[in-house]
This record gives C-alpha cells, structure tokens and sequence, in this order.
C-alpha cells in the first residue's frame, strides 16, 4: 500500500482491502485485477492518482460500480481509480437540472428528483452508476420521449491527463463535449454530470407475467403494438426462467414466463389529465395482451417515477452474468418464430432472461444533434442473459447465445448498444469509422501521451 501526497489517497496493491474495495464489481463474471488500485472521493485525490501513475509508467483505468466490467478491455499494467466523490445529487427544480457527484447510483437520483415532481433518463436498476450509463449511451424505459440518455447531459466535470479540472458544456469545448457523449471513454476522470430532468409527478408503470406456453401469441400482439406505439410508451418483452429463490413469487418460478414490463408516460405528465392519458395508452397495450391470457402475476399501476426502478426486477447483490447482445431491425413473424425457439425452449433454456427492448420514437429521432452516439436506428434491442454457476454453465450460456446470434443474424444491424454490451469479445459497434476517427482525434488532443488509453470501449478507436 502507497500512501500519496494528496491526505487520504491510497494506491492499493493485490491483497490490501483497499485493492479489494476499489477493484468491487457488480456482475462477478468480470473481475478486475489491476497493477493497483485506488478509490478518490475529491478532486485532489483524482489528480494525485493521475500523478502516480504517470510517474510510476502505468496506464489509468475508471470505474464506479462495475456492472459492465466484462465488456472492458483487461487491466494489464493499469492504475484502476473508483470514483465515489463525496456530495449530494442536487436538484436545481426551476432549471430542471440534476448535478451528479461520479460513483453515484441511480437510485438516489430518482429519490432526489421525484421530490420536485421530476424525473430522469435513468436505466432499469437502481444500482447502476449515473456516470457510465450516461456516458456510454444509456437506454431508459423514457428513451422512446426523451431519446438516449446521454443526450440528457449538459456538462461534465472531469480530470483529464494533465492534471487540469475542466468544467464541459457545449459552449466551453463543443468536440470535448461531443466526445465524451458517447464517444467511448479515455478522456479522463469524471468527477460529475449535470443532466436535464423532466416533468413526472406519477406513471403507469409495472410487469406483466403470462406462462410460456402463451408467448408466440403475446410476441405478435406485443409487436403489432410496439410499431406504432406512442413515443411516450417504453417497454420490453422478455421470456424469463427464474430459479426458485424466496425472494421470487412461486408463480414465477414454477416454469419459464413471458414478461411484458416498463413505463407509460401521460402525454401531459405531471398534470391529472397526462396521468390518465397515460392509463389510457397502458390499457391499449395491455388489454390485447390480457384478452389472449389471464397473468399469474400483474404489477402494472398509476404510482411514482420511484416504481419504475422495480419493474424490470433487476438483481440488486453482485451475481455473475454472461450473456450477449444485438440491435435488430424489425424481425417479422419469420424472425419472431426464430426467437421463441431458442428463447422459450420447452426442453428448457440457460438463460435466465432474454427478450426484447422496444426503441424507435425519439431513439432514432432526436430532438436535436447530440454526442458521438446520439440515436439507435433500431426496432428493438435484443439481451439475453444467464447466471454463471461454473464452467459448465459458461460453456451452456455460450453456446445458446451463439445459437441466437445465428437466428437472428438477418435482422441484425450490426450496431450495439454499449450499455447493453456483457463481454470484451461479442461484437462492440456502436460508432462508425467517422465517429471514431473524430474521437481519437479528442483524445490525442486531451491525452497526447495515452494515459487513459487502455480506458477505451473496444472498437471505439483506431489507435489501439
């Protein structure tokens, strides 16, 4: 253990419980195993950090909770910085505005907002870092209104390699700002975001669980809805094969269920009469849906935007996941019937859960220009995921995967959605070789010597 100039700035190595806090991860399929490690929580230990391991010829790693550390490159001859900055989120209601300290979760700032009758782009689980998901895309159940996440950020304050604190907005270094929306990381430390809020006192929000054996008419209702579907409707369909855990209803664990959650936004939200717009825009999805099959369990209700974090039932403790991920074009019966062959196999599946996101509406139509990645032109992204319990299972999840991937391959993009991205090896593609190169030319401008090289999304730049 190294103690820097900067009071309260530890440099772990393996074996410290320093190292073993900062290098924490939230899916365990991923560990991480830098050179060494550090957690910062103010600026000056940011920057002590940098200065470390410039001195010390090692490469400056960034995370905060770790639920993407699989698809990361590896942490060889790497200074790994967790950021858990001290301070609140603070809400600046009349500008709509949230400022987010870096290593904070999703959950404090839907807590924060709803106060003031606000929300935020925030992704299905609460636990999820603000910063990562804002930078790397992020999909909200929200997306279909309020596009892509990142197009919701309004400035950033980072570290770069030099050791200087910049505050970034579009006024203050429009390619930096543009950069870091999207354009695959290794621009320095983030320290903060401040990210546009909305109006939502309360939504329609919940699940809806059918048994499998209804999923081929539930799939073709679902997406006869979702092709016209109002843009202030966000949901997904997934066939889910959950273990028998206390925590989990019995109904939901007696065999594999169709899924069909996430939120209905009133067209005038905030106001009584978008709360039942919003009830009526839930109803035209989920009576279709209800008419085909009674659910054996069904959550979907008028609440707060807090409800929204507990739909999709994301695990909240680390767990090890593998999975993969595709951005689709529309898929057809033909693509659909392929799915459901893989997905709610009746011999029985090892994945956990798998199904479609619905996109379109603002996704692929932002209201204006954003960062490097802005938009998604696709009809629905595609994940599926199992538990990894040894070897084995890793071997079964693989090849089901592989499997899918063949299914679908004719209405595959060839784009993802890095927030989406569950292993350094599947296929990254979310900027194309213009988007790149503009990136890369940032960072040779902001980071000339490739100190945070190695902190890039993989196929996210032409210089590694």
């Amino acid at each position: 253990m190294t103690v820097v100039d900067e009071p309260g700035t530890i440099i772990a190595s393996p074996g410290d419980p320093a190292y073993d806090a900062a290098t924490r991860v939230f899916n365990l399929a991923g560990p991480l195993r830098p050179v060494a490690a550090t957690t910062v929580r103010t600026v000056d230990q940011v920057r002590a950090a940098i200065r470390h391991a410039s001195a010390a010829g090692l490469g400056v790693r960034v995370h905060s909770t770790g639920h993407g550390a699989p698809a990361g490159r590896a942490m060889d001859g790497a200074l790994l910085i967790r950021t858990r900055m001290d301070g609140a989120v603070e809400i600046d209601a009349a500008r709509r505005v949230a400022r987010v300290p870096a290593g904070t979760e999703w959950a404090a700032v839907v807590t924060a907002a709803a106060a003031h009758g606000l929300a935020a782009p925030h992704g299905s689980a609460p636990t999820v870092g603000v910063v990562g998901y804002l930078l790397r895309g992020g999909l909200s159940f929200y997306g279909r209104k309020h596009g892509l996440a990142a197009n919701s950020v309004l400035a950033v304050e980072l570290v770069t390699a030099d050791g200087e604190t910049r505050r970034v907005d579009a006024a203050s270094d429009p390619e930096l700002f543009w950069a870091l929306r999207g354009g695959g990381g290794g621009f320095g430390v983030v320290t903060a975001v401040e990210v546009s809020l909305f109006p939502a006192a309360r939504v329609v929000t919940g699940a809806a669980y059918w048994p499998a054996e209804h999923a081929p008419r539930l799939l073709s209702a679902w997406r006869r809805w979702a092709l016209d579907a109002p843009w202030e409707a966000g949901t997904s369909l997934r066939v889910m094969n959950l273990p028998p855990l206390p925590e989990i209803p019995p109904a939901l664990s007696a065999g594999p269920v169709l899924c069909v959650d996430g939120v209905v936004l009133g067209t005038e939200a905030g106001s009584g009469g978008g709360t039942e717009a919003a009830e009526r825009l839930a109803a035209d999805l989920l009576g279709p849906l209800r008419a085909i099959a009674e659910p054996v369990l069904d959550t979907w209700e008028t609440t707060t935007t807090a409800a929204v974090l507990d739909a999709h039932m994301e695990p909240d403790e680390p767990i090890a996941i593998a999975g993969d991920h595709l951005l689709l074009r529309e898929i057809g019966d033909d693509g659909a019937a392929r799915l459901l062959d893989l997905i709610a196999d009746p011999a029985g599946s090892p994945l956990v859960t798998a199904g479609l996101r619905q996109l379109g509406g603002a996704y692929a139509a932002p209201a204006a220009p954003g960062g490097a990645l802005d938009r998604l032109d696709a009809a629905y992204a595609y994940s599926g995921a199992g538990v990894v319990l040894d070897e084995p299972g890793l071997a079964a999840i693989r090849d089901r995967c592989a499997r899918i991937r063949e299914a679908l391959a004719p209405w595959d993009t060839g784009r993802t959605a890095p927030t989406f991205v569950e292993d350094r090896d599947q296929p990254q593609g979310h900027l194309g070789p213009d988007q790149i190169r503009a990136a890369d030319r940032v960072r040779e401008r902001v980071d000339p010597a490739g100190l945070f090289r190695g902190d890039v999304t993989p196929n996210a730049s032409a210089l590694i």
